[in-house]
Formats: structure tokens, C-alpha cells, sequence
């Protein structure tokens, strides 16, 4: 039997320079959609799926998350005081019971790979998740990483979060090549950062979703630094094929880049539109502003 994914990694100390001056003072993962920020999406997925310790690789600015997922003693007095029990029971319910919170700091920026290193001595020996909050995946009924925890409990081996990407968009994902191993399975044969168009192996992009197993960080450690001057995962992961299968899965599910503004915008809209308070009166003013009445 696989050991089963209690641990997920979130590499949050990236500087978000695409939305400044927004995140000048506020990590781009506390950036809201709708009600809540993208850390908090990216923590319920990771809980639904039954992660139950999260492992936070933050950076001196990203106090706002660490205080975020910590009791408000002084608010939740306030809304227990005013009777606002459903309000209490939303700031209550943002760190489950049962679901404990690390955080390390990552001393220098040198990248993601070097982010997921430096969980190392928390993760140990178990195999753990990954999960990049910018990429806001809404998986209908069945959440990302958990689709991903069900393909590893009878894989047993690292696997990657893929998806079709436009061609021409190649250089922004670490691309795979792989042999097909089922409807949305496949075996990695080869990964490469950012590779031109030209030279892809295929369209098939990884985005922020990972299961790896604790040898990754045998080859982080080996692994120089790579495009931008940071320690990559993909690079990492490109050694780790060496000495361990690794698969891709195609999860189901839409995608949206939240470290671009419009990705950031199209989740906005998306998720009022089936936000329960919100969706009718949303509708209705884009339907109001798209289509105006004529005079």
C-alpha cells in the first residue's frame, strides 16, 4: 500500500511584481477572488484532498498569510458579541480542526525549486504535494490534487498537473514529452523549462499541481542553477527521471493563471457568477453592461 499524501508544500514568497503596487505591502497570494484570497482556494483543495499538514516556504513580507490562517481573537469576540454566527463560522472554519500549519522562511529568492528544498527537513521522508496558488483550478466536483492523490494510490510515483497549452506559449511552462499510459495518464520521458515553440517536445504544460516523493530532494540538492539564475524544479525533476518513473496527469478541470491580470480578471468573473449570494445581481449588471438598454 502507498504511503498516503498528508503533506502539502506552498511555495508563497515570490514577490508578485506583475500585480504592483497591488502587492507592494500584500502577497499576491492574499489577492481576493471574490471573498476569500487564492491561499485559502489553494488550502481547501489541498484539505479536500486529505492533506493535513501545510507547509508554508514564505519570504519576511508575507507576514499577511501566516496571520491570515491564525485565531483573530479580538474579531471573532466582535462577531460572537453582534450575533453574526455565520460570519464567526467562516473565520473559524479557515484553518480546519485537525489541519496544523508549518511556515519556513526561504533566505534567498533562488526559485522554486529551492523553495520546495527548504521543506525538506518538515516533509522528511514522506511524499508530499505541491501546489502553486496562482494557479486557481476549479475541478467541478472533484478538486485537483485529489484527482491526483486517487492516480497516486495506484502509481505510486511522482507525478505532475498537466495541461494543453497554446503552442505559442510553450516558454512559460516547464513542457513534458511522455508514452501514454491511459485517458489522462501518461508516463514523462523527458522535461524541459520553457523550451521556444520550436523546440518543444509537446504542448503539454505543467502547471502548479505536484505529488513528488522525498527523493526529489536528493536531486535538488544536486541540481545547479538553471534559467533566471534559480534552482528549477523542472530541472530537478528532469534528474529525478533518471532514477524513478515519474507520470503526468491531464486532470479535469479549468485553469486560471492568477499571476496574470487577466487569468486574475477571468477567475474574478467566473467565480461571482457562482458565488450563492452573488450570481444573480452579478449576472444581471453584465448583462446590464454588456448589453445596455437602448435610449
Amino acid at each position: 500500500m502507498n504511503a498516503q499524501i498528508r503533506k502539502a508544500v506552498f511555495p508563497v514568497a515570490g514577490m508578485g511584481t506583475r500585480f504592483l503596487p497591488a502587492t507592494k505591502a500584500n502577497p499576491k497570494e492574499m489577492l481576493p477572488i471574490v471573498d476569500k484570497p487564492l491561499i485559502q482556494y489553494a488550502v481547501e483543495e489541498a484539505v479536500a484532498a486529505g492533506v493535513t499538514e501545510l507547509i508554508f516556504v514564505t519570504s519576511s513580507s508575507k507576514r499577511a498569510i501566516e496571520d491570515h490562517f491564525d485565531r483573530n481573537f479580538e474579531l471573532e469576540y466582535e462577531l460572537e458579541q453582534r450575533g453574526k454566527q455565520q460570519l464567526l463560522e467562516i473565520v473559524h472554519d479557515i484553518l480546519p480542526k485537525g489541519v496544523s500549519s508549518v511556515y519556513i522562511r526561504q533566505p534567498e529568492a533562488l526559485g522554486l525549486g529551492h523553495a520546495v528544498l527548504c521543506a525538506k527537513t518538515v516533509v522528511g521522508d514522506d511524499p508530499f504535494a505541491v501546489i502553486l496558488a496562482d494557479d486557481l483550478i476549479d475541478g467541478g466536483g472533484q478538486g485537483c490534487l485529489a484527482q491526483m492523490v486517487a492516480q497516486f494510490d495506484e502509481q505510486g510515483c511522482s507525478l505532475l498537473g498537466v495541461q494543453t497549452v497554446d503552442p505559442k506559449e510553450t516558454e512559460k511552462y516547464g513542457i513534458v514529452s511522455v508514452q501514454p499510459q491511459g485517458e489522462r495518464l501518461d508516463r514523462v520521458q523527458a522535461i524541459v523549462e520553457k523550451p521556444k515553440s520550436s523546440e518543444a517536445p509537446s504542448n503539454l504544460g505543467v502547471v502548479g499541481r505536484y505529488i513528488l516523493t522525498a527523493g526529489i530532494f536528493q536531486q535538488l540538492e544536486q541540481t545547479p542553477r538553471g534559467a533566471g539564475g534559480e534552482i528549477q524544479l523542472t530541472d530537478a525533476i528532469a534528474l529525478l527521471l533518471e532514477h524513478e518513473p515519474v507520470m503526468s496527469y491531464r486532470f479535469a478541470g479549468t485553469r486560471y493563471d492568477c499571476g496574470s491580470k487577466l487569468g486574475y480578471l477571468q477567475a474574478t468573473v467566473e467565480y461571482a457568477l457562482k458565488h450563492a449570494e452573488l450570481k444573480a445581481d452579478f449576472l444581471r449588471y453584465l448583462k446590464g453592461y454588456c448589453l445596455p438598454e437602448k435610449a
